[in-house]
């Protein structure tokens, strides 16, 4: 327990948090990796360089001072963080190195203004913090590689198929290479896929949505392939479309993630997606399908066009179903998507089309997608009247906001 004063003293840094958080952050990564390198081996190398895992850990930072005397309120999103940690291998060992080079980076950011007393009540405050972590992530690790056909940390599995879906998007089919029983997942869940990249000093971890439904003999990932010079996440995926073939090993990590399908609900549901956003909706529609055939379910997804479309047949099949309805929003469509009719609405998901299509009122909403695709889905949503509880969203990387104006600071995943 920390005492009164120490609580005073890290609540005193908000504001001064707030506005130098990501300077602190920044500074931190390149400490500890100039010290550390082999860390680079767990941490992902995008979302470095994209900024986001700076900006990411500024506002773990800011919000653990928020609530430093109430962790408890937090709770629910330190598990969500927790998810992401056991997925990539982070360890107790790797606490007391992320504290030194925190403090490190705080002392040097904030100069003469980080005085020792402010200095020891952060090292005291981050030790209750990193227990809860540690803590947590322990039941975790415990309960993952206890379950049937569980595992701890990273298990080999063959590229049993390989499947083009659309013209950036292929899925990859996994099995066990022991040929043992793999870890049964819920329906938006992830797994953590670890790359060795020839001509690459570190490894390289990406996390993926598992597309298909559970209770299957393999683990299937629909994955874009990213391009651009100015997107480093083109390096693990144009190496996944380019170079990994069938019948060839990657590492695997059991499921993780608590963005899931919510089956002792009756109500219905209404899934939204964008681009590769798909990929858990369509593990959650088909859970739907198996698991509550009753229940009324609203399948919209947007794309560009036909040709960006992926997993398109097997959301068509379904939508036969008496309880699934199914939308399809093309933005940029084809002269031949217009002569197949292979869309319903031309555009994007607007607020009013919302409002005279879906069933509102008690429906539960999951959407996942770009930023931009999200934050416009729960503008809408929110505006329809849509209550917080019955609001739930996957970000694709570390935690953002949706609020376009954010006006407080969110717990974030570092």
């Amino acid at each position: 327990m920390l005492e009164q004063k120490t609580i005073e003293i890290i609540k005193s840094t908000v504001p001064v948090l707030e506005k130098h958080g990501e300077a602190i952050t920044t500074r931190f990564y390149q400490l500890m990796f100039g010290n550390h390198p082999e860390l680079l081996n767990i941490f992902n190398h995008a979302n470095q360089k994209q900024g986001r895992q700076q900006k990411a850990l500024a506002g773990t930072v800011y919000a653990a001072a928020q609530y430093i005397d109430k962790l408890e309120a937090i709770l629910p999103v330190v598990k969500q963080i927790a998810h992401k940690h056991r997925s990539l291998g982070i360890k107790p060992e790797h606490y007391p190195i992320v504290g030194k080079h925190l403090l490190l980076a705080i002392k040097e950011v904030l100069g003469e203004a980080a005085t020792d007393e402010i200095i020891e009540a952060w090292r005291q405050a981050y030790g209750v913090i990193a227990d809860v972590f540690i803590s947590v992530e322990a039941e975790m690790y415990e309960e993952t590689a206890k379950q049937q056909g569980g595992w701890d940390g990273f298990r080999n599995f063959i590229v049993d198929r390989k499947v083009v879906e659309s013209d950036v998007i292929t899925s990859f089919y996994l099995k066990p290479e022991d040929q043992g029983e793999i870890a049964p997942f819920l329906a938006g869940q992830y797994i953590s896929i670890k790359l060795e990249i020839e001509g690459e000093e570190f490894t390289h971890i990406r996390q993926y949505s598992l597309s298909d439904a559970p209770g299957k003999e393999y683990y299937r990932i629909s994955v874009k392939r990213e391009s651009g010079a100015m997107n480093p996440d083109g390096m693990v995926s144009n190496y996944l479309h380019d170079e990994v073939k069938e019948g060839d090993v990657v590492k695997v990590s059991s499921p993780a993630g608590d963005f899931v399908l919510i089956t002792k609900n009756t109500s219905p549901v209404v899934l939204i997606s964008g681009g590769v956003g798909l990929t858990p909706m369509v593990s959650m529609l088909k859970t739907v399908v198996n698991l509550q055939p009753e229940r009324k379910v609203t399948f919209i997804h947007a794309a560009a066009n036909g040709k960006m479309h992926a997993l398109r047949e097997e959301v068509q099949a379904l939508a036969t179903l008496e309880n699934v309805k199914s939308y399809v929003f093309y933005d940029s469509p084809t002269e031949a998507d217009r002569t197949n009719k292979s869309f319903d609405v031309e555009g994007y998901v607007t607020l009013e089309w919302l409002e005279k299509t879906v069933p509102v009122n008690k429906a539960d909403f999951y959407f996942c997608g770009p930023v931009p695709f999200m934050k416009s889905i729960n503008r809408s949503i929110k505006a329809l009247g849509v209550k917080e509880d019955r609001i739930h969203f996957e970000f694709f990387g570390p935690m953002d906001s949706l609020e376009d104006e954010a006006k407080e600071k969110e717990l974030v995943t570092v």
